[in-house]
Formats: C-alpha cells, structure tokens, sequence
C-alpha cells in the first residue's frame, strides 16, 4: 500500500495516473494547497518542501516505510521498483530520463509561470505574460516536433508522457490558441488521454 498525498494539480496527478498505470494499491490523502494543508507539521514531516505530491510506500526495499516528495523522483522509484514504464536498456532508459527532466525543467516550471502571471498575479505585467508565453510555445515546438514521427515521447509509453501529460492537458484547455499550430500534440493528447488508467487518475482526488 502507498499513501499518496495530493492534490488537484497537473504535478499530482503525474502519480496518480502512474500509480493506475501500475496498479499500485493506493490510498489518497488530499493536501488542499488553497487551505495551507502543504504547512501543517504532519505533511511537513513527510515532504520538507511543503509540496504536492509525496507518498509513503509502505512496502519498500529494505522494509522500513519509505517517504518521498518530487514527482519526477517518484515517478522514477515506481519505475525502477516494478520494472515499467522505463525501457530497461541503458539508452532506452536515457530517453526516457531526458524527456522527464525536459517536463520537469521546462514544461512544468515555464507553462506554469506563464499560468499565473496571465490567470492569477494581482498585477498584469506584460513583459512577463509575453517572456513565459513565449518561452511556452518555444517547448510546446519543441514537444510537437519529437511527437512528429513517433507515438510517444520516447520509444514507448513512460513515465516521461506520465509526467507531460496533465501540464499539456490543462494547458490545452485554458489556452487553446498556443496549440493552434501543434497537431502532433494534439494527437498525442488524444492518445494518451484514451488510456483508461490516465482517465482514473487525471480523477485524483
């Protein structure tokens, strides 16, 4: 059993749908980030950070429970600890990792400022609106162009199309005109949306 303590974002639902995907038994605990549930001492001794998602794996190697926080190092334990969604070749795991580390430093981070400072900064400051807009649409090419010739990011379904997928999923939904020249994501959005563990888990909590 894992407990997983999360929220209704795009980097919590990563493991949730991971966690379908893998048919994991979990149980959720919702960190309501609106209500200042991330600060409370009890989630602070697990995630030191103050972020969603963390989980506890009460089945871990060596016996003791395991805590973890990040959700691209979660999504690589639950990789490595069932041997799925990760290649098991050493290029074929490079892939993969690239593309995860490409969400987690790019996507995530760049489409999420460009989401607050035109959704939600008291102040609309244009010069950041057009920076991260911009910067937005350069890896949205960037994604569009690898998806060109290929189903999935790397050379199958992994934990790097895990981690994308609900960033370019809300993304798509609040701001449709960045996607108006990016048909591979679009088709790939549709592909891995299909998957019934990715529905269950984009449902977590």
């Amino acid at each position: 059993m894992i407990d997983l303590y999360t929220f209704k974002t795009p980097n919590g639902r990563k493991i949730s749908i991971a966690l379908e995907e893998l048919g994991i038994p979990y149980k959720t605990h919702v960190v309501d980030i609106s209500k200042g549930d991330q600060f409370k001492p009890e989630f602070l001794a697990i995630n030191p950070n103050n972020k969603i998602p963390a989980i506890v794996d009460h089945a871990a190697p060596g016996g003791a429970p395991l805590a973890l926080f990040e959700s691209g190092a979660i999504l690589l334990y639950l990789a490595e600890k069932t041997g799925a969604l990760m290649p098991h070749d050493p290029r074929g795991k490079a892939e993969v990792t690239q593309w995860l580390m490409f969400q987690m430093g790019g996507v995530g981070p760049m489409l999420g400022q460009f989401n607050h400072f035109a959704n939600y900064a008291p102040t609309k400051v244009p010069y950041a609106i057009d920076r991260y807009r911009a910067e937005s649409k350069r890896l949205l090419g960037v994604l569009d162009r690898q998806l060109a010739s290929r189903d999935h990011l790397a050379t199958q379904y992994s934990i790097a199309d895990i981690a994308t997928y609900p960033w370019i999923k809300a993304m798509h939904s609040g701001f449709p005109d960045l996607f108006l020249d990016t048909h591979n994501i679009v088709q790939w959005l549709h592909r891995v949306g299909s998957r019934p563990a990715v529905q269950r888990g984009m449902q977590v909590p």
